[in-house]
């Protein structure tokens, strides 16, 4: 069997025999999926030994999982295997022209065969190395299910692709920051472990809601401005995230055989999206996580950190890392240490994030070059201008490049301040939350305007 013989056979969920799905249907399987995947997040491994989990809550929010539940891998395996390939035939490394019907079926192929590949890799070392811990005898199990939990995953990605609104990816990250919001603000097993709500004047709770209650009836005012700040800070960078999010350079374009017909190319002030981010916050953890393995495997700390309780103390990830500032300000108690910190995260995150800007850029088929190609083969040309690629494209260097590593340092910004400031999530969960709804708002909005009911019409303008 040749690799084109097994990558259009490998196992796939059907597409939907209708050319144009209803509203109803998309939405039944979007909803069917979520509720999927709250499910699987919920049933932990069979075998788990004490673990330390904390050391992934900053992956487990950019990879839509729950650590230590049989879905641990969450989108790792698929965002790994997409960006791999995705750079590879940008940068023109694999000659797949995804502009054909046979290039796009190779294309999906390979990138399916790159999920199960690094599905069980992803299985195998998160196990082996100690990341996740398997009681004496049952590693073979542990690693099993978490290859099931990857397949369910990868499956239900399929699903919500061809039967629902978006993508699987987008979907998960979704409703796992939404998930981790809401128990920020409504969560009532308290730090001790504890229900709150057995007794609210003395057991402290988790939730930023209840905690406001508890320091009103307690008379704790360091409390109460801790939880009512953070609540306010989240919502502002919300909002901010919101703004900058429509914010585009338009070039207008006219048609070459329609005069006087013109349209307009935007281009977004984060022109290479949220990725850029995704890129460096999951460098980062990635990091911490395989300093804290390494400090279980060797039994002492190594330069990547030492680490209590799954949380880095010193080392590169500590100084990449942040704290909350706002918080340590309230208390009174913030340190030089933690001023330095937060700068070292501050200036990383948006350093990093305009490299990683300005490489996918130029891997990914979204430079000035490409772009001029694009816009002449849809009949297109800027009025005024001579139809020539080279003018076309010296045209669009004005703008790409500066809005490339202006996009980059924004958004490393936003998401660093975020961390800083303490928010109910971190700046890339944030990042991810707004772009991935506004992205879902618009595809729902566009393409089931008609046939969806009418109050949810209403609802979306």
């Amino acid at each position: 069997m040749n690799l084109q013989t097994l990558l259009y056979n490998l196992p796939e969920v059907i597409h939907p025999t209708e050319k144009k799905l209803s509203f109803n249907v998309k939405l039944k399987w979007t909803l069917i999926i979520l509720g999927a995947f709250f499910i699987l997040a919920n049933i932990p491994l069979f075998g788990l030994a004490e673990n330390s989990l904390q050391r992934f809550e900053y992956l487990a929010l950019i990879l839509g999982t729950d650590f230590g539940s049989i879905i641990s891998l969450g989108m790792g395996p698929i965002v790994m295997a997409s960006i791999i390939l995705q750079l590879l035939v940008g940068s023109g490394i694999l000659g797949i022209d995804t502009s054909t019907q046979e290039g796009k079926k190779k294309f999906q192929g390979l990138q399916k065969l790159g999920v199960l590949v690094f599905i069980l890799f992803e299985a195998v070392v998160y196990v082996v190395m100690g990341g996740l811990q398997a009681v004496p005898g049952l590693t073979g199990i542990m690693i099993f299910q978490l290859i099931l939990g990857g397949l369910a995953i990868m499956f239900m990605d399929e699903v919500t692709q061809k039967w629902g609104f978006g993508s699987g990816v987008s979907l998960f990250i979704l409703a796992g920051v939404a998930w981790r919001l809401f128990a920020r603000l409504f969560q009532f097993i308290g730090p001790t472990g504890e229900n709150c709500l057995a007794d609210f004047s003395n057991t402290p709770c988790a939730g930023k809601i209840l905690v406001i209650l508890q320091s009103v009836i307690n008379g704790a005012p360091t409390e109460l401005t801790l939880a009512v700040t953070t609540i306010l800070l989240t919502a502002g960078i919300f909002l901010l995230v919101v703004w900058a999010q429509n914010l585009k350079v338009e070039i207008p374009l006219s048609f070459d055989r329609l005069r006087g017909y013109t349209v307009k190319w935007p281009l977004a002030f984060f022109y290479a999206s949220v990725l850029p981010v995704i890129l460096v916050a999951a460098l980062v953890a990635n990091v911490q996580l395989f300093g804290g393995l390494l400090e279980n495997w060797l039994g002492h700390p190594t330069f990547l950190g030492s680490f209590s309780n799954g949380v880095p103390v010193s080392g590169i990830s500590y100084w990449l890392g942040s704290s909350n500032v706002i918080e340590a300000l309230v208390r009174g108690n913030i340190q030089t240490q933690q001023i330095i910190q937060a700068f070292t995260h501050l200036i990383f995150f948006m350093a990093a994030s305009a490299l990683f800007a300005v490489f996918w850029v130029k891997t990914a088929g979204m430079d000035e070059a490409s772009q001029a190609k694009k816009i002449l083969a849809s009949g297109l040309q800027i009025p005024g201008f001579r139809k020539d690629e080279r003018v076309l494209e010296s045209i669009l260097s004005r703008y790409i490049m500066p809005l490339t590593i202006m996009g980059g340092l924004a958004i490393g910004a936003l998401a660093a301040v975020s961390d800083l400031l303490g928010a109910l999530t971190s700046g890339t969960a944030i990042l991810l939350a707004v772009m991935i709804s506004y992205q879902l708002y618009q595809n729902i909005a566009q393409q089931h305007a008609v046939d969806m009911h009418p109050a949810m019409r209403k609802f979306m303008g």
